[in-house]
């Protein structure tokens, strides 16, 4: 058994943290007053909105995304969609400029999830492995080739996979080929799930519907 891994951006997560304080207390100020009177004009609600807006994008932006891995599979959650793989449905694991999971769909085809979590450019995916192997001449051939964020949580991932692969006894060679041929034909039938997160959509949709309900307002007006 292993204990789960989980993957975040610390970056992401402080700019949300900070624009929903932000967002909090401007919200508060336009209903209570708190640095003056309370303001219930058009403007005022549609400043409100777009608050709320910049909330649902920073939930879904900042918040959401993650890796994490456990005994029964990898999820990936991005800011719209959660994709949940199974071990046995695990095509490939990569780590370039992302995280890059290839997997058994829910129709058989093979499917490729890309993480949000630790996206880079491919120029500054560049530059880090430049740093990466600045570091490596500084410890003295300790390899340190690739070990960016991306291609390190690839790597984690990686040996997760591998022990949970079923393992063959080399001694008995017949059986070994029956347990592979039974774990092969397992894992034909094992299917990553793709799904839309419902609450992130709603957290965009909503302010988006009340923005042009209020543009409509303030036209007719």
């Amino acid at each position: 058994m292993i204990g789960p891994m989980t993957i975040r951006s610390t970056a992401g997560r402080v700019a949300a943290y900070a624009w929903l304080t932000f967002a909090v207390l401007n919200i508060a100020d336009l209903v209570f007053g708190l640095t003056g009177e309370p303001t219930y004009s058009l403007t005022a609600l549609t400043v409100g909105v777009l608050l709320l807006l910049g909330c649902g994008i920073a939930y879904t932006v900042g918040l959401r995304p993650v890796i994490r891995a456990d005994d029964d599979g990898v999820e990936v959650r991005n800011p719209l969609r959660d994709i949940r793989i199974p071990w046995a449905a695990v095509r490939g694991i990569e780590g370039a400029n992302a995280v890059k999971i290839r997997f058994t769909g829910p129709d058989g085809a093979e499917l490729e999830a890309r993480a949000w979590v630790h996206q880079t450019s491919p120029r500054a995916q560049a530059k880090a492995e430049a740093r990466a192997r600045k570091e490596q001449a500084k410890t003295q051939g300790f390899d340190l080739t690739g070990r960016t964020p991306t291609a390190y949580t690839a790597q984690r991932l990686n040996e997760i996979l591998q022990r949970q692969r079923p393992k063959t006894r080399s001694g008995a060679p017949d059986k070994a080929a029956a347990a592979k041929a039974k774990a092969e034909e397992a894992r034909e039938s094992v299917r990553g799930a793709v799904t839309w997160s419902v609450p992130a959509v709603v957290s965009l949709v909503v302010p988006l519907a009340a923005l042009v309900v209020l543009a409509i307002v303030g036209a007719v007006s």
